[in-house]
């Protein structure tokens, strides 16, 4: 269901929606966060376009663990660890199970957010990227499970997504420079949060614009 030029696709398609949330990122990272977040995702994104046709000719789960590398060693502050244990994440998984089916897609998307939790200590309910990730990870699972189609996944994880994001507008945070603010954080949408809606919006798009995904006339 998913190979290395498709993912080639998304990576750029990434990159481009998180140039074209430029100013919202920096916004709300200035508000509450360490004020790089939009640098450091910036940074890797161009990473990562930068590999560019490397990406096409490596099995997928090489051109993902190859993706993770690039974070580790290119993005500074949180983020690079972050993000870069996801698509290791993703591509151990991958490993053992063939991208064959969206249950298996949906598996390796759970594994790298699991790989977040892991090495960020942190969970959902805490202000950060996780409030966005953690439930579409579940609805991912439970979807695929479900046996909706490609299109129908994509529609209700861009939601999902979303919803995440908003979450984070009410909570208090418990991790990095937020975490200091107290009640002062309040109102304010995480920028990690932000990013990651950025993103799951944009390979939902590919996806939802991909013709081999169009059902059947």
């Amino acid at each position: 269901m998913i190979n290395s030029e498709q993912l080639t696709h998304y990576v750029f398609a990434v990159r481009t929606a998180i140039l074209a949330n430029e100013a919202d990122i920096e916004c709300l990272d200035r508000d509450i966060g360490d004020g790089d977040h939009y640098i450091n995702m910036k940074r890797g994104c161009e990473a990562i376009a930068g590999l560019g046709e490397t990406l096409t000719k490596l099995p997928l789960v090489d051109a993902l663990n190859s993706i993770g590398m690039k974070l580790l060693s290119t993005i500074g502050g949180a983020s690079g660890p972050l993000f870069a244990s996801f698509f290791i994440g993703m591509s151990k998984t991958l490993k053992v199970n063939a991208p064959d089916s969206a249950m298996h897609i949906a598996a390796a998307f759970d594994a790298g957010v699991q790989a977040i939790m892991q090495r960020g200590k942190a969970q959902a309910g805490e202000k950060t990227m996780l409030d966005v990730l953690i439930p579409v990870a579940e609805q991912f699972n439970s979807l695929a499970a479900q046996g909706k189609s490609t299109q129908e996944i994509a529609v209700i994880l861009k939601q999902v997504a979303s919803e995440g994001l908003e979450s984070t507008r009410s909570m208090l945070a418990t991790k990095g420079r937020a975490s200091g603010l107290g009640e002062r954080v309040i109102g304010h949408l995480d920028a990690g949060a932000k990013s990651c809606q950025v993103m799951i919006h944009a390979v939902c798009d590919q996806v939802l614009n991909d013709p081999s995904n169009q059902p059947s006339p």
